[in-house]
């Protein structure tokens, strides 16, 4: 061999070394640390008061669900940065809405249980029972009725579903697990024509109005991209909390592992992914929270040992630096997020700086992304 072809060789393989050891890098603690409370404090000063009225086009109560993901968020900052602000921030909000749900401890909607995450959090800190009442009596009435048929929607796992597998965890009454699963199964396997999960393509429709025959403008099924976000986050979530002998965990794993797969497939060059996962054409350009979430389940799969992380870790950081460096503003404001819907269409057009309908959750699902960021060693 010509020593110039060797020369050339050498240089395009140390190229390629540099170019992965650079992908592999992982952010400065710090760094990860003071975007997160940068991002955080946009939010905290926009909205001093944590139990004001939230309005948009008419009042709602801030114990609703956009706002119960920002408290996710929030605990997960809380749970590495215990600033004494976090905690009082979250409190007040829940003492606010005396530990109440919206709607009352009647309702089987999750988008009304949600703020029940952030309650049985605090409750752990500083155990009361007083906190935990309504969600408990919310819950238990869920467990003692046999609908399992009112997660219609994607959205409604993460929503509900981890407040079962934290209560089942605090009781030790295994009933919260086995009717979190009832629930699951019937969302996955029975809501529509054959259930809400595709096992071929290892993603979710949003609900049963994208079913097949429905189609994207470019043939593809119609998996949304924070839809999906949403079902990731709920796994993540209660693989944290149920025991190794929990009859569904196995299950619950291979459910991750399969949307791992899938979600990987799905990425932009940029980081980001569209909202529309299999049709990059159909409002095509980058949606942080959907990104956010996959981003906080790959990082956290990879933390756990659960994830290949020669596989996944340039996924999770090349989205974690694509958000970072494209869509925080230096004031913490966050741009490309799409506000509140159920489909790629809704909330569109995007922009770097455009103030969404609700500026809580995307909030709190960059925090959760972030949260397990931290935590990479």
């Amino acid at each position: 061999m010509k020593l110039k072809t060797i020369i050339v060789a050498v240089i395009v393989a140390t190229s390629v070394f540099v170019t992965r050891a650079a992908e592999n890098e992982l952010p400065d603690r710090k760094s990860v640390l003071s975007v997160m409370q940068k991002v955080n404090g946009y939010f905290m000063s926009k909205y001093p008061d944590p139990g004001e009225p939230v309005y948009v086009k008419k009042l709602y109560t801030s114990n609703l669900w956009t706002r119960g993901v920002y408290y996710e968020g929030l605990m997960a900052l809380y749970a590495i940065c215990p600033e004494e602000n976090y905690y009082n921030y979250a409190y007040d909000w829940a003492e606010a809405h005396e530990w109440g749900l919206r709607r009352g401890t009647a309702t089987r909607h999750a988008d009304n249980q949600c703020c029940g995450q952030t309650y049985l959090d605090l409750y752990r800190i500083e155990p009361d029972p007083a906190k935990i009442r309504k969600i408990k009596a919310n819950i238990d009435m869920m467990v003692n009725t046999p609908q399992e048929d009112d997660w219609w929607w994607i959205d409604a796992i993460q929503m509900s579903m981890p407040i079962f597998a934290q209560l089942g965890r605090l009781t030790g009454d295994a009933r919260y697990y086995e009717k979190m699963y009832d629930l699951y199964a019937y969302t996955k396997n029975q809501h529509g024509d054959n259930g809400l999960y595709n096992p071929k393509d290892g993603l979710w429709w949003r609900d049963a109005d994208f079913d097949p025959p429905y189609k994207e403008p470019n043939g593809e099924d119609c998996y949304w991209s924070r839809g999906n976000g949403w079902v990731y986050a709920a796994l993540v979530r209660i693989l944290e909390i149920i025991p190794d002998d929990e009859p569904h965990r196995q299950e619950y794993l291979s459910d991750f592992l399969a949307m791992s797969e899938a979600i990987g497939k799905c990425q932009r060059t940029d980081g980001f992914w569209n909202v529309s996962m299999h049709d990059p054409s159909n409002f095509g350009g980058k949606e942080t929270t959907g990104t956010s979430l996959f981003v906080y389940g790959m990082a956290w799969g990879i933390n756990r040992g659960i994830l290949d992380r020669e596989k996944y870790l340039p996924k999770v950081l090349k989205a974690w630096n694509g958000m970072v460096n494209d869509a925080v503003h230096k004031n913490g404001f966050l741009g490309w997020v799409q506000g509140t819907g159920k489909e790629p269409k809704d909330g569109q057009p995007l922009s770097y700086d455009k103030i969404p309908d609700f500026e809580d959750f995307g909030t709190g699902c960059f925090l959760l992304a972030g949260s397990e960021i931290y935590k990479l060693k």
